[in-house]
């Protein structure tokens, strides 16, 4: 009898804590006989007398021990799982944010330690340089250098009066067009992570107090020159672009426009085809020249012509910000439509406004500004083409030098435009 109770009950495990085994020895010592007789009362009226043992009466003790030292780890051992859960929750979005752009998920920068003051110089000027986007800044002083020449009639024009309306335009549409970047980079830190990781404040070489005192400056600084300036044309388009630029970006009730495809895409139409041909040109016209304002050819071809390259920049510019966009719920016409078919739209849209660009150069009267605008146009176009029918979308890296390649044609553009006459 005493073997086969023993044997029914299993050995202790290995996870008993010492301390146990110990009282429980103690406690057999000092209470338990050799040998103790329990009876047991069954249903039946009987009689069953069970015989425990010293080494049996201990092995249960030792069982019970084990067992509440069995309960003791799983608690910890859920209070771990629990405390670890929490803190995934935590940073899952940090995570999702680094996968998604290809960099490690731990992903807090690290803190840039310049080693000289010459070191800590060259980082501020490369950080500056990529927080302003210099894309946007070449196009924007390329493009109002460019409008102002259609005002130019005859050579003597050209003059330093023209000269100083021109910087005085360019360097208060610079002031602003840094704020506009600026802004969108404080209301897009998280998209930008994944995006555009290599910008300052997605990066952590500037905080947020950095680019709010950046903006702030910047926009007072602009309205203060244009202001000063007196010219109503030129403090109207700067009132217009900042604006726009802030509906455009700040999450605020109602505002926050880029969330909204084809609202988007109207405001950089608004400032790159609209208020940058007609506000600055009238500024030279009006305020540099005295001369009442006109709407010349070539300005109106400026004008048609920058409103479709306008809307490519708009739809193309979210083509390489798919992956972010749609973390954050941007719907853009890229997160809509698929990255394929709307670089397609992009390419024709281009290619139609080469087209309509032909026909104005064979319009001309002059021999000179018919063959120049006509070959540099078919050059461009021929260029767009061959390099789109090349693309690979799915590579990233090309897609944002395609984009770039979309500037350069811009840029080209500006070269081109005050040739037309």
């Amino acid at each position: 009898m005493d073997s086969m109770l023993i044997g029914s009950f299993p050995r202790p495990s290995s996870l008993g804590i010492a301390g146990g085994r110990e009282r429980a020895d103690r406690f057999q010592k000092a209470f338990i006989p050799r040998c103790v007789t329990i009876p047991i009362s069954v249903s039946v009226g009987s009689h069953l007398v069970v015989k425990f043992s010293r080494c049996g009466a201990r092995n249960i003790l030792e069982r019970q021990s084990d067992i509440r030292s069995q309960q003791h780890l799983l608690e910890q051992s859920i209070r771990s799982f629990e405390e670890r859960t929490k803190f995934y929750k935590r940073h899952d979005k940090t995570c999702l944010v680094n996968a998604a752009s290809g960099y490690p998920l731990e992903s807090k920068p690290e803190a840039y330690k310049p080693k000289s003051i010459w070191d800590s110089l060259k980082n501020s000027l490369a950080a500056f340089y990529r927080f302003s986007r210099p894309h946007t800044v070449i196009g924007t002083a390329l493009s109002i250098m460019s409008v102002s020449l259609l005002a130019v009639e005859r050579l003597s024009d050209i003059s330093p009066l023209f000269f100083t309306g021109v910087v005085e335009a360019v360097v208060a549409a610079l002031l602003m067009n840094i704020y506009i970047v600026g802004l969108n980079q404080l209301s897009d830190i998280d998209i930008d992570k994944v995006n555009k990781p290599y910008l300052p404040l997605a990066s952590g070489e500037y905080s947020v107090a950095t680019g709010v005192m950046i903006v702030t400056s910047f926009s007072i600084l602009s309205f203060w020159l244009g202001w000063i300036v007196g010219s109503w044309p030129l403090f109207w388009a700067l009132v217009i672009s900042f604006l726009l630029g802030t509906a455009y970006s700040i999450d605020l009730p109602l505002l926050r426009w880029k969330r909204f495809a084809v609202v988007a895409a109207m405001c950089i139409v608004v400032v790159r085809a609209v208020i940058v041909q007609l506000a600055f040109f009238l500024h030279i016209q009006t305020h540099v020249y005295k001369r009442p304002a006109v709407f010349s050819r070539p300005l109106i071809f400026a004008t048609a012509f920058m409103s479709f390259f306008s809307v490519v920049i708009a739809l193309f510019k979210d083509i390489p910000d798919i992956d972010g966009d749609k973390i954050y719920g941007i719907r853009s016409f890229s997160v809509h439509l698929g990255q394929k078919r709307v670089f397609w739209i992009c390419i024709a849209l281009l290619e139609m406004a080469y087209g309509v660009a032909l026909l104005v150069g064979l319009s001309s009267c002059c021999l000179w500004s018919r063959v120049i605008t006509v070959l540099g146009h078919a050059i461009l176009a021929t260029t767009l083409w061959r390099r789109a029918k090349s693309f690979d979308l799915s590579n990233k890296a090309a897609i944002t030098s395609f984009y770039m390649f979309i500037w350069k044609l811009f840029y080209a553009e500006y070269l081109l435009i005050p040739l037309v006459r």
